[in-house]
């Protein structure tokens, strides 16, 4: 044995780490890898679908948009690529809080995989290669490698799988199914078999996309234009250089008559005929479920959106469906400005196979197989974005595994990252996870124009962030600090050329000296109005001004979060031994056992919020922790 590994060593076809698949998930944990200096391959079914958009050419959105940040803070590719490719960018929610600002940006889709190609392209520790992992090995209860469906061997000190929703995937349009993975690609038909044989627990999910019409086919001048934001907004905390027009999407309904098509053709659809077995998301509905479950509306939106400059497809937003094609043209058709729309690519639903995350670490890394992670839609998740940060952490991870580093986990008062990853290896997945805002129960903490002032210091710790990128953060978070303490520190007297400026900004008068800092708490003055009454010493950016403001108007709400998270941290901190036998704890129930069983929590935190646990289970099982390490005399 000790032979033949030294042999792989010294071979051609052996690698630090290997990472199958290169969608967002897998281009990420590429080149994070690759960027902390380990040796990693890249294995892909095919190279023409690398970030590959198989259903809506956009990026970020509510809560999603936080994560790119977060991605970007870390020292990921998506905001970069992104940025890069934009053909549109939206800051969303406005009239709202700050906890809830989210960014979106329509993509050049084609543009976007050709950009990102070429980055993974030019990574140095990086070898990109086409082929098709059919076989995982593994040897001790350690993966050592994989085999292709060419017989190809490849082995490896660690993996990392990818593969979307490429495994075992199923077309389905109408009363038609064939075996295919996203836009009629090839499916990883093999594989799922080698996951199960190995011990991994599999289920089966669904996900859908809508028909591609012809942009000249369609009628605008019925629609709702959706502009662009006019100032530059980006995803990246660093400069990107993006010169590509700038393009409108366009809005418009379903009514009545496209409900009764629907309705008069339920029993072609493969939803509701028993033809797809596979469980969809329910906060991203097919149209004909959106029309039953929501009986008592008479219209729901539809938005028009480009797939890139150099293309005529446009992506038909909220009008995902599986129906006959002829159905789905007379659908298309029955809705105002698509009248005489033509159908380039038909919508349809896609199964697939996923390991259910509960097997997991935190790290991402299985519970049963040493040195295997599995990050992406094949973790049972929705979504770019969710995919992209699992590639991030899961690449840092089997990176740090080979190397002996300390595993790197963010919790959920750390990052949306931390949410994600949290809710898959705590919760029962009975439906395609889709990250949302109202999951984060720290979300003021976890905004989106504070991601570096988060995560740029964990970036730079593992070799992602470059010294010259630490650096202009560094810069930016002394101007902030400075600002702030000056606005505490500064107070105005009720002079009669102040009391005038407070009258012409319609705020109340002051009668003693007051801080700058309570001034901008009022809700009717802003830092451009602070600024008048007292500019700072120094130029500052637009980025400055903001994370002050946000600070001080929302200090008191942060304070009470903050207070929140230390509570966490206590359980997140008490560590559940590895010798706890859960079998033998007297009070707890049996649901309480088996799920403890089942999940294995890391720690108390966790403990707690797998679902069928209650307070009473956590405070036995604290007790029954302590009781037996004082015996063991810890």
């Amino acid at each position: 044995m000790i032979d033949q590994v030294i042999t792989r060593k010294n071979g051609l076809n052996y690698f630090d780490l290997i990472v199958v698949g290169a969608g967002h998930a897998g281009v990420e944990a590429a080149l994070a890898a690759a960027r902390i200096g380990v040796q990693t391959l890249l294995l892909t079914i095919t190279l023409d679908t690398i970030a590959f958009m198989p259903c809506n050419p956009s990026i970020g959105g509510p809560a999603k948009g936080n994560v790119v940040r977060e991605i970007d803070a870390l020292g990921g590719e998506m905001g970069k690529n992104i940025d890069k490719t934009s053909i549109q960018v939206r800051m969303l929610n406005t009239g709202k809080g700050p906890a809830v600002h989210a960014l979106r940006a329509q993509a050049d889709k084609f543009l976007y995989q050709q950009t990102m190609k070429e980055t993974v392209e030019r990574q140095e520790n990086l070898t990109l290669k086409q082929a098709l992992v059919e076989e995982i090995i593994v040897e001790d209860g350690k993966v050592v490698g994989v085999t292709t469906s060419t017989g190809s061997k490849y082995f490896c000190e660690a993996l990392v799988i990818t593969t979307g929703t490429y495994l075992k995937g199923k077309i389905i349009i109408g009363e038609l199914a064939y075996e295919g993975g996203p836009n009629n690609q090839i499916a990883a038909s093999k594989l799922s078999d080698s996951l199960k044989e190995h011990g991994l627990k599999l289920a089966r999910f669904k996900t859908g996309t809508p028909p591609r019409l012809h942009h000249d086919s369609i009628d605008y001048s019925m629609m709702e234009i959706q502009s662009a934001s006019e100032e530059s907004i980006n995803f990246s905390f660093d400069e990107v250089k993006n010169d590509l027009e700038q393009v409108p999407c366009w809005l418009t309904y379903t009514n009545p008559n496209t409900h009764q098509l629907i309705t008069d053709n339920l029993d072609r659809a493969p939803m509701f005929t028993g033809m797809i077995e596979g469980t969809g998301t329910r906060y991203c509905p097919a149209i004909e479920v959106k029309i039953i479950r929501f009986r008592d509306k008479d219209r729901h939106q539809i938005f028009i959106e480009p797939e890139g400059l150099h293309t005529k497809e446009m992506y038909l937003q909220g009008f995902n469906t599986s129906m006959p094609e002829d159905v789905q043209l007379a659908m298309v058709r029955s809705v105002v400005g698509l009248e005489r729309a033509e159908i380039m690519r038909s919508g349809y639903a896609i199964e697939y196979d996923v390991v259910l995350p509960y097997q997991l670490k935190a790290t991402l890394e299985t519970r049963m197989i040493d040195n295997l992670f599995t990050a992406g839609q094949i973790n049972g998740t929705s979504g770019y974005e969710e995919a992209a940060a699992q590639g991030l952490i899961a690449g840092i991870n089997a990176a740090h595994k080979i190397i002996g580093r300390e595993p790197f986990v963010l919790d959920r008062a750390d990052a949306y990252i931390g949410v994600l990853i949290d809710d898959l290896v705590t919760k029962e997945l009975h439906e395609p996870y889709r990250l949302l805002t109202s999951l984060a129960e720290y979300r003021l903490l976890l905004r989106h124009d504070n991601a570096d002032l988060r995560l740029r210091e964990y970036g730079y710790r593992l070799g992602l962030i470059s010294e010259e990128q630490y650096n202009r953060f560094t810069v930016k978070k002394s101007a902030i600090e400075s600002e702030v303490k000056r606005l505490k520190e500064t107070q105005l007297k009720p002079t009669s050329d102040i009391l005038d400026r407070l009258k012409q900004f319609g705020t109340t008068a002051i009668d003693n000296a007051v801080t700058l800092a309570t001034l901008l708490k009022r809700p009717e003055l802003s830092y451009a109005e602070i600024e008048k009454l007292s500019p700072a010493d120094e130029d500052l950016s637009t980025d400055v001004k903001e994370q002050v403001s946000i600070q001080i108007k929302y200090a008191g709400y942060i304070e009470k979060q903050l207070g929140q998270v230390e509570k966490m941290k206590k359980l997140e901190s008490k560590q559940i031994p590895k010798w706890i036998d859960y079998q033998v704890i007297n009070g707890i129930s049996i649901e309480a056992k088996e799920k403890l069983i089942e999940f294995m929590p890391e720690n108390i935190g966790q403990a707690s919020r797998i679902s069928g646990i209650t307070p009473a289970d956590v405070s036995i099982l604290l007790i029954h922790i302590e009781h037996r390490n004082r015996g063991r005399g810890n």
